[in-house]
């Protein structure tokens, strides 16, 4: 049941990331600068919480995850560490995410050929 979950919440997340595509003028970099801004706004409010609980996966993949991840571990390091959480906090939150994704990328780039853009 969690699958079928997960999978509805994060086709939702997705399907409203492209209908601002097709309706909007927004370039896809604003859209998902908006993802993150959300997931941040919604997690530092504890709504987002609420959704990761019921849908797992599909809620926590998604660029709104990683902005609920961003203020996770703001809250958190605000708790333990007072003021300076609020620099260090989403950094220590999201490190382990995004060194997988630059060194994912830099593979890929050794791997692959490039291709002229004319």
């Amino acid at each position: 049941m969690m699958c079928i979950k997960a999978f509805v919440v994060g086709g939702i997340i997705c399907v409203i990331g492209q209908i601002l595509i097709d309706k909007t003028k927004l370039t896809p970099a604003k859209i998902l600068v908006l993802f993150v801004c959300l997931g941040v706004v919604l997690g530092g409010i504890g709504v987002y919480q609420k959704l990761v609980d019921f849908a797992g996966a599909g809620a926590t993949i998604p660029l709104t995850g990683f902005g609920n991840a961003l203020a996770q571990g703001v809250k958190e390091a605000i708790r333990k560490d007072g003021i300076s959480g609020i620099v260090t906090g989403g950094l220590g939150a999201c490190a382990g995410g995004v060194t997988i994704t630059v060194l994912s990328a830099l593979a890929v780039a050794f791997i692959t050929k490039s291709k002229d853009k004319n």
